[in-house]
C-alpha cells in the first residue's frame, strides 16, 4: 500500500510518502520544513506563528514529497494525517489540508494519533521489537509508557503528572539562555560537563511501583539554581575565569540532563521487570538525545532486554511515523469521513486508562 502522510501539530510541517508491505514500511520520501527560526526568537513555539508557517508552507512540502517519491495522488491507496493531540491551529492545517485532497482526488482519509504515529516509527527499521512490548514516549508534550500489546492495543503503565520531559529540557535552555530547541543544546554541552556536579532532584525516583513522571520540580530547582549562582558565563556569574564558566555551563547541563535521564531509564527499568517483556522501544523527540540512548542501552544489557530506536530524524516529529500509522491503520480497516476534526487534547485510543500491576 501506498500512504501519503501529513503531520502538523507543533513546529515541523511534514508530508511523507511510505509504502507498507506486511509489517514493515518503506520511505520513497519524507520532507520536513523547521520552524526553528521562526520561534528562535522567543525561546519557545508561539502557537499563532506556528499556523501561520503551516499555512505557508504545506502545500509545498506535500508538492515536494509527492515529487521525491515520483508518484501522484491518482497512485495513493490512502491519505494519512496527524488529527491530535498538538497544537489546535496548528493541526488545522495539516487535517483540512488532507480532507481537501482525500475529497478531491476520492482517496480514503485516515486520521492518526500523534503518538501511535512516535510508536509505528519504529516499523520504518530494518529491526522492529516483538509483541508485547514496552514503548517509552519522550517529547515536547508527553512523558509516558505504555504497554504495546498490538497495532492499535495498549495499557497505560504510567505517564507525567505535569511537565514533559523535552519540556524541561527546553524550559531549562531558556532559563540558562541557551535558546531553541533547548533539548539540542543542552545536549552538546552536557558532553563536555560533570554530571555529578551539581545535585539536582529527582522526583519520584524511589516510588517505582508507581510509573508516572514528575518534571516540574526539577525545572523549579534549577531556576533556584540560576537565581542563587547566576547563568554560567554572564556577568552575574560567580565563576570567576572564562574557564570556569564554560566549564559551569557544562556541568549545569549534564547535571540537569542526568536528573532527567537517570528518572527515565530507572522508570523504564521498573516497568520492564514488572511486566515480563523482553523488548523496549525508545520514541519520541527526546529519543534523540545521545545519554538517554547510552543509558537505556546500558539498561538493556544489565537488565536483559533488547532496545529499538529509530533513527533521530524518525524521532523527532515528521510525517513518515504518521503514513506509518495509517499504513497499520487502512490495513485493519480504518477509515474517516470528511468530518474529521483536529483535538488539541486527546487520551490514546484503544488503550486501557491505567495498567495495574498483576492484571
Amino acid at each position: 500500500m501506498l500512504i501519503l502522510g501529513l503531520e502538523s501539530s507543533c513546529d515541523e510541517t511534514a508530508a511523507a510518502v511510505v509504502r507498507g508491505r506486511g509489517a514493515r514500511g518503506h520511505v520513497l520520501a519524507d520532507v520536513v520544513a523547521s520552524q526553528h527560526d521562526v520561534h528562535r526568537p522567543f525561546g519557545g513555539v508561539v502557537p499563532e506563528l506556528a499556523s501561520r508557517a503551516h499555512i505557508e508552507h504545506v502545500i509545498p512540502v506535500v508538492d515536494a514529497a509527492l515529487t521525491a517519491a515520483g508518484v501522484t495522488l491518482a497512485d495513493l491507496d490512502a491519505i494519512a494525517v496527524t488529527c491530535g493531540p498538538g497544537l489546535i491551529g496548528a493541526l488545522l492545517v495539516a487535517v483540512q489540508t488532507a480532507k481537501a485532497m482525500a475529497y478531491g482526488a476520492g482517496k480514503p482519509l485516515v486520521g492518526v494519533h500523534h503518538l501511535e504515529g512516535h510508536m509505528s516509527a519504529i516499523y520504518l527499521e530494518e529491526r522492529a521489537p516483538p509483541m508485547p512490548h514496552l514503548a517509552l514516549i519522550v517529547s515536547g508534550g508527553h512523558t509516558s509508557l505504555v504497554l504495546v500489546t498490538d497495532h492499535g492495543s495498549y495499557g497505560v503503565l504510567g505517564q507525567t503528572r505535569d511537565d514533559a520531559a523535552g519540556e524541561a529540557f527546553d524550559k531549562g535552555a531558556k532559563l540558562l539562555g541557551l535558546g531553541y530547541p533547548g533539548g539540542v543544546l543542552i545536549d552538546q554541552l552536557a558532553n563536555g560537563g560533570d554530571p555529578q556536579a551539581i545535585s539536582f532532584p529527582r522526583a519520584m525516583l524511589h516510588k517505582e511501583s508507581n510509573l508516572d513522571f514528575s518534571f516540574s520540580g526539577l525545572k523549579t530547582a534549577l531556576l533556584h539554581w540560576v537565581r542563587a549562582n547566576g547563568v554560567p558565563g554572564s556577568p552575574a556569574s560567580t565563576a570567576t575565569t572564562a574557564v570556569a564558566q564554560t566549564q559551569s555551563m557544562q556541568d549545569v547541563c549534564a547535571s540537569y540532563q542526568h536528573a532527567i535521564v537517570e528518572v527515565l531509564v530507572r522508570k523504564t527499568r521498573a516497568a520492564v521487570e514488572a511486566t515480563g517483556v523482553a523488548a523496549v522501544q525508545l520514541c519520541g523527540g527526546v529519543a534523540a538525545n545521545s545519554a538517554l540512548r547510552a543509558g537505556m542501552a546500558q539498561a538493556g544489557l544489565a537488565d536483559g532486554f533488547e532496545l529499538f530506536v529509530p533513527k533521530p530524524s524518525h524521532c523527532t516529529d515528521n510525517a513518515a511515523m504518521i503514513a506509518m500509522r495509517g499504513y497499520f491503520r487502512f490495513a485493519a480497516g480504518g477509515r474517516d469521513e470528511l468530518t474529521l476534526d483536529s483535538r488539541a487534547n486527546w487520551p490514546l485510543p484503544h488503550a486501557t486508562p491505567q495498567w495495574v500491576r498483576g492484571a
